[in-house]
């Protein structure tokens, strides 16, 4: 690993701990054990190494979850896979990190491009499981998976859905699991029963 990678790798885990605002070089640097100027001669300030982070992060984000689809055996296993995925990213992120990553998304003129994680390149998911009768015949994939990839995202906001008045279970349940089976043949919601049963977050 050369030593631009180890700084963003590094800097990763210590935003995803502490949040973007409390980090700084020296505390990056420090906990590295190199110099704040070695991280100079690779970044110009603190925002090129975020882009960075976050380019990375994205990268990583994108390969587990293109691995999940081509491993699973069946269209909503692969639904219920990302779900478990996304349950163990953003358990291992201070809310902090998420706070501050909402606020800095906006100052990205690309910011879709770092979006974590993305399910909006799965409509495939969604045709695969009409084709295999998952998946009501009459529904349109494009939109069917866009109501999954925000509703996926919203299942963190704490905005929408207080921590303190909604369990992440319920809120998986009453949105994103419903959809899935409104959307779904007797098939479909025989199989998401049997893998919601074994589904904790």
């Amino acid at each position: 690993m050369n030593i631009k990678q180890r700084i963003v790798e590094g800097a990763a885990e210590l935003f995803r701990k502490f949040g973007i605002k409390s980090v700084t070089m020296d505390s990056i640097a420090s906990e590295l054990g190199i110099s704040k100027r070695t991280i100079y001669e690779n970044f110009s300030d603190k925002n090129e190494l975020l882009i960075a982070v976050l380019k990375w992060m994205t990268g990583r984000q994108k390969e587990f979850l293109r691995r999940i689809v081509e491993e699973s055996e069946n269209p909503i296993e692969a639904i219920f896979r990302v779900l478990e995925f996304n349950k163990d990213h953003f358990q291992g992120m201070s809310p902090v990190f998420q706070a501050d990553l909402k606020k800095f998304f906006w100052s990205l003129k690309n910011r879709d491009e770092y979006d974590l994680p993305d399910y909006r390149n799965h409509q495939e998911i969604i045709e695969k499981g009409v084709k295999d009768g998952y998946f009501r015949s009459d529904i349109n994939p494009d939109l069917a998976n866009r109501c999954l990839y925000y509703l996926g995202k919203s299942i963190l906001d704490d905005e929408m859905y207080p921590f303190e008045l909604f369990q992440r279970s319920d809120v998986v349940k009453n949105t994103f699991i419903n959809y899935l089976k409104g959307i779904s043949t007797e098939k479909g919601i025989e199989l998401i029963n049997r893998l919601e049963a074994n589904f904790i977050i």
